[in-house]
C-alpha cells in the first residue's frame, strides 16, 4: 500500500482528494496546506509519493522539492493550472515526476500515481546506473594513472604494472583500487 502525503491550500478539495486516495486503496499520511514544512513532515511521515496541487509552484515550493529530490527521494506528482512552459520545465527539474495541468479529478488519481511511481523508480534506476557508470569511470582513471606511475618510476610495461598492482592488491587482501590510490599517493609524497 503506497503511503501518500498530500499538499493542497483548500480544504475541501484536499478532503475529496484524501477520500479518492483512500477509495483507490492508498494511505494518506499526513495533509499539509501548505509547503512551508514540507521536507521536515516528509522525513518524518517517508511517504512514497508527494501530491501537490495548486494553481501554481512557486520558487519556495521548488526549491523544497529540490531540496527533497537532491536528499530524500520519492514520486512527486504536482496539479496545477499554470500550463506555461517554463513553470513545468522548473517543476521537473525540481524533482516533479508528473505534472498534471487542469486540476486534479479524483477519478484520475490511481492511474496517474502509478505512471509517476512507475516513472520515478525508473528514473532512480537510471541515476544508479550512471553514478556506477561515473564511479567506474572514475576508478579506471585512477588505475591508469598507478599504471602510469608504475612505468615511469619502474620501467614496467602496461601488462606489468597492472600485474604488479594486481599482485600487491592480492598480498595485502585490498582492491585494486585501493592499492592504485596508496600507489598515487606515495607518489605525491615523494614527488
Amino acid at each position: 500500500m503506497l503511503r501518500v502525503l498530500v499538499v493542497d491550500e483548500d480544504v475541501k478539495r484536499s478532503s475529496e482528494v484524501v477520500h479518492a486516495l483512500m477509495t483507490a486503496g492508498y494511505h494518506v499520511t499526513s495533509i499539509l496546506e501548505s509547503g512551508t514544512d514540507l521536507y521536515a513532515k516528509v522525513r518524518e511521515v517517508q511517504p512514497d509519493v508527494i501530491i501537490i496541487d495548486m494553481e501554481s509552484p512557486d520558487r519556495d515550493m521548488l526549491e523544497h522539492l529540490h531540496v527533497i529530490s537532491r536528499n530524500d527521494p520519492r514520486a512527486i506528482v504536482m496539479f496545477c493550472q499554470d500550463d506555461a512552459k517554463e513553470t513545468i520545465s522548473a517543476a521537473v527539474k525540481a524533482g516533479v515526476s508528473a505534472y498534471v495541468v487542469d486540476g486534479l479529478q479524483p477519478h484520475r488519481i490511481k492511474p496517474i500515481l502509478q505512471t509517476a511511481v512507475a516513472r520515478f523508480e525508473e528514473f532512480q534506476e537510471l541515476r544508479g546506473e550512471l553514478a556506477k557508470a561515473k564511479n567506474s569511470l572514475a576508478e579506471r582513471k585512477l588505475l591508469e594513472r598507478a599504471k602510469g606511475i608504475l612505468m615511469r618510476r619502474r620501467g614496467y610495461g602496461e601488462d606489468e604494472a597492472y600485474h604488479a598492482l594486481r599482485k600487491l592488491a592480492m598480498n595485502r587482501n585490498k582492491r585494486l583500487i585501493d592499492v592504485a590510490e596508496s600507489v598515487i599517493e606515495a607518489e605525491e609524497l615523494l614527488g
